[in-house]
């Protein structure tokens, strides 16, 4: 499965009274197609899926699939820390018409690398779907090693890794011990170009939000190569994508949308707004010609 080489992990729109908004929904996967989303991840962590019902989950896959209408591939987030509970959730997004599912590793209960194999083995088993793992070690207190994310590759349905633990040594012993067939994704905006020159596929990214033309451009440079041309659209993006991080994600990312003219609403508890000075430099790393006409 090519889920291709920009895919960008969807914030979740929120109205006013923090219920999904999927008008605005429709019209940021407009706005992610056309600037240079290959993929749209749903109801990942920067969907906000800790404060999303299992219900929400599945009419936000409903909705998105009929959306995007083949365009792209959807790739739906059904991982949590209960086997259980992701093989249901995994079921529905099947039967919802999703391209793929993320699994994120068990956070909390902190599993040993047998236990998480199993657990991974155990949703790949019921589902045909393709797997993209997560490994997020920042977040989920539980490192999949080398020898777990090889040996999981051996799994027919499992295909590729978005990669997180910000360890390009270990990316690098990833790749060099899956087949061809499985990709190796950053889970990190900054190390995108790196992970590219080791062998990697691309990005499942947030800036893509804001920056996914520039970042397919970038990549379309390193991938003919043009590394200078790289090289120096990295260093030009890095300073973005840095802002878009400089409170828990997505609060800064849904903030920058609704300063470039691209409504999404809010978060929700516990994440809260940004402070006004956060938002103002905020406002100073985004690219003028980003922001709307009613920001500047």
């Amino acid at each position: 499965m090519n889920f291709g080489q920009v895919i960008t992990a969807m914030v979740t729109p929120f109205d006013a009274s923090g219920e999904i908004d999927f008008q605005a929904t429709k019209a940021l996967v407009e706005h992610l197609i056309s600037n240079g989303s290959d993929g749209l991840v749903v109801a990942g962590t920067t969907g906000e899926s800790p404060t999303l019902t299992s219900e929400e989950k599945v009419e936000l896959f409903k909705f998105v699939v009929a959306t995007v209408d083949g365009r792209v591939p959807v790739i739906a987030g059904t991982g949590s820390n209960n086997t259980r509970a992701s093989i249901a959730l995994t079921k529905q997004a099947e039967a919802a018409g999703v391209d793929g599912i993320m699994l994120v590793a068990p956070y909390y209960n902190k599993p040993s690398q047998e236990g998480m194999y199993q657990h991974f083995q155990a949703i790949a088993a019921a589902t045909s779907l393709p797997v993209m793992l997560y490994n997020i070690p920042g977040r989920s207190v539980v490192n999949m090693s080398v020898e777990l994310i090889i040996r999981l590759s051996a799994i027919d349905n499992i295909v590729s890794v978005k990669e997180a633990s910000g360890d390009l040594d270990a990316m690098a012993a990833i790749i060099e011990g899956t087949p061809d067939t499985f990709s190796l994704y950053s889970g990190d905006d900054g190390l995108t170009l790196p992970v590219l020159a080791i062998g990697g596929q691309g990005i499942v990214s947030v800036a893509s939000h804001v920056i996914g033309n520039e970042m397919q451009e970038m990549i379309s440079n390193f991938n003919q190569g043009e590394t200078a041309a790289a090289a120096a659209a990295h260093r030009q993006l890095l300073p973005v994508m840095k802002a878009l991080f400089a409170a828990p994600n997505p609060t800064p990312v849904k903030t920058a949308l609704n300063l470039t003219g691209i409504s999404v609403g809010g978060v929700r508890l516990p994440m809260i707004p940004l402070t006004a000075e956060q938002t103002e430099a905020l406002k100073q790393a985004l690219p003028a010609d980003k922001l709307s006409a009613a920001t500047k």
